[in-house]
Order: structure tokens, then C-alpha cells, then sequence
């Protein structure tokens, strides 16, 4: 899909800025990944969104634990179908380390704004954190999991 992967680097690249005082080198190649989530969600496209996942990668989502590309595809299909339709995702990083050369950690911090929504819900504002690794020279997201900032 060299269309779909070139319109998902387009949108990381949209919000960038966004992205602060983090470096252009390695850290900043880590910090594609939250971008390129973040486009796929600006799209509600799934594919797009499962495609920055590694093929073993997984997500916690509430109570569940997806474990492949394939279940996350298949969750987000549905969620943005339904919940998440015409739904963004809005984040901002509080911390990228570089564990090796091929693995990264990251935090960010935001949530999911509904559609008509221009201010996170207290009730969906997360930490997420991320375990990012470098597979045949592309950053992709083999871990990804939120927590609610109030409870």
C-alpha cells in the first residue's frame, strides 16, 4: 500500500511542530510513531492505523488485550465504524528514551476528542506508553497502552 503508507507520513508530518523540543535525528524518527497513530486516527482509518503496528504487536484496550496487527485491525474496523467514528486523537510527548538501537520508549499524554468535540473529556484524557522498535529500518509500535489521568 506505498499510497496509504505515503499519506500516513503526510499527516505525521501535519503535526510535527506538535512535537516541541524533541530532536530531528533518532528520537525524532521515534516520535513518527505517536504521528503516524495520530494520522491514521485524523483519517479513522484502520488500516492505516494497524500498519505502524509490528506483526506481533499489541494494545491494551480497557480490559483487553489485543495481540496481533490483525486483532488491532480488526478493533479498530469496528471502532471506527461505531464509538470512534469521525474521532481524533490529540497527544502531545513527555518522554522519548532510546533504549538501543532498535528499541525505544515513549510517554505522551491527551485523548480522544468524539466527533464535534474541541476539548478532551476529563474522562479520556491518558498517559500512553509505548515500546517502539526499529524492524527492517522503519520505527513500528509493538506495544502501545493507555491510563486514564483521573480515575
Amino acid at each position: 500500500m506505498p499510497g496509504k503508507a505515503s499519506e500516513l507520513v503526510a499527516g505525521a508530518k501535519k503535526w510535527a511542530a506538535n512535537y516541541g523540543d524533541f530532536p530531528n535525528g533518532e528520537e525524532g524518527a521515534v516520535l513518527t510513531v505517536p504521528l503516524r497513530i495520530r494520522g491514521a486516527w485524523e483519517r479513522n482509518d484502520a488500516d492505516l492505523f494497524a500498519e505502524v503496528f509490528t506483526d506481533n504487536g499489541s494494545m491494551l484496550v480497557g480490559d483487553k488485550q489485543l495481540q496481533s496487527r490483525e486483532e488491532v485491525l480488526e478493533y479498530m474496523t469496528e471502532a471506527f465504524k461505531g464509538t470512534y467514528k469521525g474521532a481524533r486523537l490529540e497527544e502531545t510527548p513527555v518522554v522519548i528514551r532510546k533504549l538501543s538501537d532498535t528499541v525505544a520508549f515513549a510517554v505522551t499524554k491527551g485523548g480522544i476528542l468524539l466527533d464535534g468535540e474541541t476539548e478532551i473529556a476529563p474522562e479520556r484524557q491518558v498517559r500512553a506508553t509505548w515500546v517502539i522498535v526499529k524492524e527492517d529500518g522503519d520505527w513500528k509500535l509493538l506495544n502501545h497502552q493507555t491510563s486514564p489521568i483521573t480515575g
